[in-house]
């Protein structure tokens, strides 16, 4: 498209999008929906069709569900209520609860929901587009209240405001600078079973703590389907892969063949990593927001993306420079003052589990106030965050144990 017609076009607001979010993850669809229930044209981008499978547990703890759209029903696959906790298959105990810790769904399913409460708010959603890249200057930007979205094949598309939520290797999140400083590798398999052995896992969990410094491994039950799953560190990418083998043999689930096998980076932003560059903002995994203990991120999205979406639409009615910097800046810190504050505790707690991974299973296992505290964590009855800042015993143990 030429210079002219696109300057034309944003002189007279004909074809300019208030809002462009690029990524229709949970983040995105979050985004999307924020600024169009504001009432601001808002157009969604997706590379993949959807419903599209994600590798992911699916576990939607209080937090995640406090972050949802007004109404919106969960599709759970299973409520869960009780977790086994092992380490290395070892010391194996199950703690319960009479109320749901939290929820399993099949992100699939899950995702394409989140999007159509965008589309219900008023979004725009167009599916299989590639974004190459966004432009804030140059032939392709027609003034300095537009930003450019240019698509692959060419077509550029004009928005007064841009949102990247398009994963952990975001292309959006690069123009920012974006700057992951942990990196992890996580495995999973989607395994159906029979009808006998689904019945023995309903309502239940399992983690366990892994042989690996800062790894863990996941059961999550989902009807007739179990997604198995580990995580550790990148760079053992061959020991990763033989702690889920080993798992999934000591679980006596070696016979079943996985309906799906796959694998994803998980990457955290360092403290000092950049929200923002220029009419562009980045959330959920694009920023590298996530917990970075047990690599949660689904929260982190939800939350991310609806603070974006909300200050994406006060970029899009900044009329100069000074304005969308004044607007960056409290988008980073309502995002350094919430996640943020999680994120480094749970920088501390991974710190602590990668030295001690037997000390903190035996807390968890065999300490009432250690065990609520999860519970209550998961229920969203308070964060990691409030946890240590209101709880005198946990800032106590933190401190003992970073020691």
């Amino acid at each position: 498209m030429g210079a002219e017609y696109l300057a034309d076009r944003a002189a007279d607001g004909e074809g300019v999008w208030d809002v462009v979010v690029v990524g229709a993850g949970p983040s995105g669809a979050a985004a999307a929906y924020a600024a169009a229930v504001a009432g601001r044209r808002v157009l969604l981008l997706e590379k993949a069709e959807l419903p599209r499978y994600k590798t992911c547990g699916g576990g939607i703890i209080g937090p995640s569900r406090d972050a949802l759209p007004p109404g919106f029903e969960v599709p759970f696959q299973d409520r869960v209520n009780a977790v086994t906790f092992s380490h290395n298959g070892r010391f194996t105990r199950t703690r319960r609860s009479r109320r749901m810790l939290f929820g399993l769904v099949n992100r699939p399913e899950f995702d394409q929901r989140l999007v159509e409460s965008a589309q219900k708010a008023g979004a725009e959603v167009r599916t299989g587009v590639t974004v190459s890249r966004v432009e804030q200057h140059g032939p392709t930007v027609p003034d300095r209240r537009t930003v450019a979205v240019v698509l692959q094949g060419g077509e550029t598309l004009l928005a007064r405001s841009v949102v990247g939520a398009d994963g952990s290797a975001s292309r959006i999140g690069a123009h920012v600078g974006v700057k992951m400083g942990q990196v992890d590798l996580g495995l999973e398999a989607e395994i159906p079973v029979p009808g006998t052995v689904a019945e023995d896992w309903r309502g239940r969990v399992l983690i366990d703590w892994g042989p690996l410094p800062g790894s863990y491994g996941w059961v999550f039950p989902k009807g007739d389907t179990l997604t198995v799953g580990v995580i550790s560190a990148r760079g053992e990418g061959a020991a990763t892969k033989r702690y889920l083998e080993d798992f999934i043999g000591r679980l006596g689930l070696a016979g079943f063949e996985p309906a799906v096998s796959s694998g994803h980076l998980t990457r955290c932003r360092t403290d000092d990593s950049p929200l923002s560059r220029g009419r562009v903002l980045v959330c959920g995994d694009a920023a590298g927001l996530l917990e970075p203990w047990t690599r949660e991120g689904i929260s982190f999205a939800l939350r991310s993306g609806r603070l974006a979406g909300e200050w994406a639409v006060r970029i899009a009615e900044a009329h100069d420079a000074v304005d969308v910097r004044r607007e960056s800046l409290n988008y980073a810190f309502a995002i350094k003052a919430g996640l943020g504050v999680e994120m480094s505790v749970g920088r501390k707690l991974l710190a602590v589990f990668e030295r001690r991974p037997g000390m903190l299973h035996a807390a968890i296992t065999g300490f009432r106030p250690a065990w609520r505290a999860f519970a209550d964590i998961t229920r969203g009855a308070t964060t990691l965050a409030e946890l240590v800042r209101s709880r005198p015993l946990a800032q106590r143990a933190l401190t003992a144990l970073e020691r």
